[in-house]
């Protein structure tokens, strides 16, 4: 690197689920990296989305949405979410401009009161609000924490979005740009294709299967030079839900399967073929072999 003045550095994002942390770390990587989903808990690993730039290097990690555990799945979350924070250089901790302050927010501030790191507060969905209400959306924050900057943003049309990496960069120590510079996620591709495969499943199927869903992608294997050729299991906890995703004649799965695969195609620039099957394994959330069998390892969080 010639730049001698060159940041880079990690950076946690925070919040309680849905207030949109994975549509900006898209927005800011300028791909598909964090699933996206209106359904609570649909990030589970510390997904991490790299922006590069002349000036500056920074390796964004999207932390699972804090919320009470109930299964030892929700347990392994909630611990990777918080261990997060202690290894970065900056916490960005978003809330939505569309909803009051709650007991979820709370929780998260008395966690990020043990962080010695410079913390933002991110105002996500302002374009879902009348600009006169922001500052009373902001008063409810702003003095929970001794915040490094307060700044208002719409993820989904990337309002003032510029700005917040702007101010990230000017606290980032200098240092080594880590990855090169048109890498956008440090996960293998088998990870994010598992990722993109279980976001068709909770689009298509909303609240049936909320989130007794893993994704289990079996083998990657290149046909030719144009073509990959993927096997993945979807795996459930109950037969009923197999039934769902499957849907009367096969429709389900098969439109779960074209939808990931276009998301894929793109990822990977090349044709593929995905075939799918749909596995029930009981109570596989509860059960630790099962979770590192589906990827969610210790050494991971």
């Amino acid at each position: 690197m010639d730049n001698p003045n060159y940041k880079s550095g990690f950076v946690a994002i925070i919040g309680r689920p849905n207030v949109g942390k994975s549509t900006l770390l898209n927005y800011v990587v300028g791909q598909k990296v964090a699933i996206m989903s209106n359904v609570a808990q649909t990030t589970r690993n510390k997904i991490q989305g790299i922006y590069t730039s002349p000036e500056a290097q920074i390796i964004f990690i999207d932390t699972p949405g804090i919320h009470k555990p109930s299964t030892k799945l929700g347990d392994f979350m909630e611990k990777s979410a918080l261990s997060a924070l202690d290894e970065v250089d900056a916490v960005l901790f978003v809330v939505s401009a569309t909803e009051k302050r709650g007991p979820g927010d709370d929780f998260i501030i008395e966690r990020l009161k043990k962080v010695n790191q410079p913390i933002f507060l991110v105002v996500n969905k302002i374009d879902q609000i009348n600009p006169n209400d922001l500052p009373e959306i902001v008063d409810q924050y702003k003095d929970a924490l001794p915040f490094k900057g307060i700044v208002p943003i719409s993820a989904l049309q990337g309002n003032n979005v510029n700005n917040l990496i702007n101010d990230l960069i000017k606290i980032l120590p200098n240092g080594p740009q880590y990855y090169p510079a048109d890498q956008v996620s440090d996960h293998p591709e088998r990870f994010v294709i598992a990722e993109m495969i279980r976001e068709k499943v909770f689009l298509l199927t909303r609240q049936e299967v909320p989130h007794s869903v893993a994704v289990d992608v079996t083998s990657i294997k290149r046909e030719d030079e144009n073509h990959i050729h993927i096997s993945a299991n979807i795996i459930v906890e109950r037969p009923g839900q197999k039934g769902i995703i499957i849907g009367k004649g096969g429709k389900m799965l098969k439109k779960i399967g074209t939808m990931a695969r276009q998301d894929i195609e793109r990822l990977l620039g090349d044709k593929v073929f995905l075939q799918l099957w749909v596995k029930v394994v009981p109570d596989w959330r509860d059960k630790s072999a099962m979770l590192k069998d589906y990827g969610y390892r210790n050494k991971d969080y």
